[in-house]
């Protein structure tokens, strides 16, 4: 146990003595070839650019990626998604950096959208110098990943979620391509609190006492924030690392959702884009992920929500079971939730962006990126010894869930020995080999994924490791989820490995969830307690190591000016996938409705604060995403006599909510609700309704649909039963003016 624990630690490893004595030769020989030639007279004077686009994908019908929860179908949409792409040259290279929202970064998402920009640009963009991260929201559509256990709960691949992806990382990147202008950029870095916790505490005390005592809190409470400034003083756009977990939403929503960091994206670009629509503005505001694996936004912690007492903190549990284990917080529900911890990430990154003392960003473009087998990858520790990592598999707690959103059955929290029953049912399909077992060990297999093949992969062997470096920041692009620990060990190593090779005072970040998705990454401590984390650290108990070694040898490779070995090809497995996902067949109308009819019409009379709604006849959202457009608008009627767009299905305070009346006859209702915002003028408005409706023999075809013209005014101040007195009053109104029609 000393020896695993102390492995790597202190920033050199036995093999990596050979990388840095090369460097090192460099220094004294030519000078730090870190420090590569640049012909720019201002070293601090950049080519940037910067682009968004959405990326939503099936807004109904298709289960949500992130719980695992089959019963989580998607049914309309509260924020759309959108990839935030930021690009950045000093003249002689350039790396692109791209935030999307979504539950995690596919492997096939990046060999589309390499595919897309090799054709606009040949050779420009490559795997070595664009990085894809996901923000990791848990209200997306699913079915995009193309290794089968991540599309299980969404009956298999879905060809729309892909194509929306990729469509929109790679117009997001065009965006930023065109948009290029000379800039600065300005790096700063501050303390975020009451807005994360550990959700895994009792995994994180195994970690060393003397490792622990080294910092204030179990959670990394530091958000790191890259300011863009075009050189005429036009702000053009900011990036900032923050490790929480985006599942303020819980597992009971099915609205699209970019959660509380794609709320906070929006608040950033809204105050920096005054009377623009989200995903409209110049000024793009990216909440990117860090080293969230054990991580919670949901800060009131875990209780039995039968009972209201603390869940067992090891296997977080009440009465030896799950699912009434369940975290939540701060605001009464989900939704303010999500509101009041994006609203704090905003606030952080607005106070930095604003810092007088943020340091100006200066030195090269670097980046090295590296195909590797993480399934068989040697570690080499302190002491000589070496370990290897595994082929994958998923341990017992895997299917517990965690505290923000439990799994089923008998299964929980810490479980280090196997049951019979599910011994023997996960052995149907692959029974683990005794090397496998030993090399998982403490971990109980449940699921021996690498070795299940039919119909097609279950797990990735190749991973894409990743590093990009602009002046004195350090990008880790990392395939998957790390702990608070681990992560924090990673950023050391990364940071000594330039130290020693001479290049002092870069500050690295972790970019979590990109590229690739392989789960969790917790330290060999926490390994040992297999928790959540724990027991979907796929590779084994090395796999932390792994990783800080991997990421130290990508370092020497910049601090050397060496470009790695591209390593073994990841596949692309479309042609092989499958999906049980049955497409839209038809929509029906109500006999003397048509497609786009108001049936619920909204109160002809509402107030600031308060909620309209109207319904209208509609069709699939799954017949066109409208990728790029809207499916509402709320309109005002300006002094001119024309409407006015001031809000889409993209903006917060609307939503889109679709519900499929009868299957049989294909008939469907589509609801918007319009959250009235307190700074909305008074005036005159309408809500607007656009979608596509199928039929068997014709195709798809668009409708519309407009409600009634409807007053909205500062109402006088009212207590909140009154406020459900006129909201009843509007329900009632609606029924009427059905029934009536």
């Amino acid at each position: 146990m000393e020896r695993a624990a102390g492995a790597l630690i202190p920033g050199i490893t036995s093999r990596m003595l050979c990388w840095l004595l090369m460097c090192v030769t460099a220094c004294v020989v030519g000078g730090a070839r870190g420090q590569v030639p640049d012909p720019r007279p201002d070293p601090s004077l950049y080519n940037v650019g910067v682009g968004i686009h959405d990326a939503t994908g099936p807004a109904a019908g298709v289960n949500m990626m992130g719980y695992a929860n089959p019963a989580q179908i998607n049914s309309g949409i509260h924020m759309r998604l959108f990839s935030r792409a930021f690009i950045i040259d000093d003249t002689q290279r350039r790396v692109v950096f791209v935030s999307l929202d979504c539950g995690m970064m596919a492997s096939i998402i990046k060999i589309k959208v390499m595919e897309r920009l090799q054709q606009e640009y040949g050779d420009l963009y490559n795997n070595n110098n664009v990085i894809l991260s996901g923000t990791h929201t848990h209200s997306g559509p699913a079915g995009y990943l193309q290794y089968l256990i991540f599309d299980i709960t969404s009956l298999g691949f879905i060809q729309e979620t892909l194509d929306a992806m990729v469509e929109g990382v790679f117009m997001s990147i065009k965006q930023a391509h065109d948009s290029m202008v000379p800039g600065y950029m300005y790096l700063t870095s501050g303390e975020l609190l009451n807005s994360s916790i550990n959700r895994s505490p009792s995994s994180y005390l195994y970690n060393p006492q003397e490792e622990r005592d080294k910092y204030l809190y179990d959670t990394d409470k530091t958000m790191t924030l890259l300011k863009i400034v075009a050189e005429d003083g036009t702000d053009l756009g900011m990036v900032n690392w923050y490790a929480v977990h985006p599942t303020s939403m819980n597992f009971s929503n099915t609205l699209v959702s970019g959660d509380n960091k794609g709320y906070a994206s929006q608040l950033f670009e809204k105050t920096m884009n005054p009377g623009s629509l989200p995903g409209q503005g110049k000024f793009v505001a990216a909440f990117a992920q860090a080293n969230c694996g054990d991580v919670s936004p949901n800060i009131q912690g875990p209780r039995c929500i039968d009972t209201g007492l603390p869940c067992d903190l090891v296997s977080s549990t009440c009465n030896g079971r799950v699912k009434n284990c369940i975290a939540s917080g701060p605001g009464k529900d989900m939704t303010e939730s999500t509101k009041i911890i994006g609203n704090n990430q905003f606030q952080k990154a607005w106070e930095l962006y604003h810092d007088s003392e943020a340091v100006k960003v200066s030195g090269p473009v670097q980046f090295a990126q590296q195909f590797i087998d993480i399934s068989n990858y040697t570690v080499y520790f302190n002491d000589g010894s070496s370990a290897t990592t595994c082929i994958p598999a998923l341990g017992y707690s895997f299917a517990a869930g965690t505290t923000d959103g439990p799994g089923a059955f008998d299964f929980t929290q810490g479980m280090t020995d196997g049951n019979p029953f599910w011994n023997m049912i996960s052995g149907l399909l692959h029974t683990p080999s005794p090397e496998q077992v030993a090399c998982h060990a403490p971990k109980p297999i449940l699921l021996d994924t690498g070795m299940l093949n039919m119909p097609y992969a279950w797990h990735p062997r190749i991973v894409d490791t990743q590093l990009g470096r602009v002046g004195q920041l350090v990008i880790s692009a990392v395939p998957g989820e790390f702990t608070t620990m681990c992560g924090r060990r990673f950023r050391d190593q990364v940071a000594a490995t330039f130290a020693a090779g001479g290049i002092e005072g870069m500050v690295p970040v972790i970019a979590g969830l990109s590229n690739i998705y392989t789960h969790y990454i917790t330290t060999w401590e926490e390994y040992q307690a297999q928790r959540y984390e724990a027991a979907s650290t796929i590779y084994g108990p090395h796999t932390c190591s792994a990783y800080m070694q991997q990421y130290s040898y990508l370092a020497s490779a910049i601090i050397n000016g060496e470009t790695p070995p591209a390593g073994p090809t990841p596949p692309d497995m479309t042609p092989s996938l499958i999906t049980l996902m049955p497409g839209v067949m038809f929509d029906g109308v109500s006999p003397g409705s048509s497609f786009g009819d108001v049936v619920a019409q909204p109160y002809p009379l509402a107030y600031i604060g308060e909620t309209v709604t109207a319904k209208f006849v509609s069709g699939h959202p799954r017949n066109d995403v409208q990728l790029g457009g809207t499916f509402l608008t709320v309109e005002q009627l300006d002094d001119m006599g024309e409407w006015k767009v001031i809000a889409t299905d993209a903006s917060w305070e609307t939503r889109f909510i679709w519900d499929r009346v009868s299957t049989l006859l294909g008939t469907s209702v589509a609801t918007v609700k319009w959250d009235i915002p307190e700074d909305t003028a008074e005036g005159t408005y309408r809500i607007t309704h656009t979608g596509h409706h199928r039929t068997l023999f014709r195709g798809v075809s668009q409708y519309h649909g407009v409600t009634d013209p409807f007053k909205v005014v500062q109402g006088p101040a009212e207590e909140a039963e009154n406020r459900v007195v006129r909201q009843s009053q509007h329900r009632l109104f609606w029924w009427q003016r059905l029934f009536s029609s």
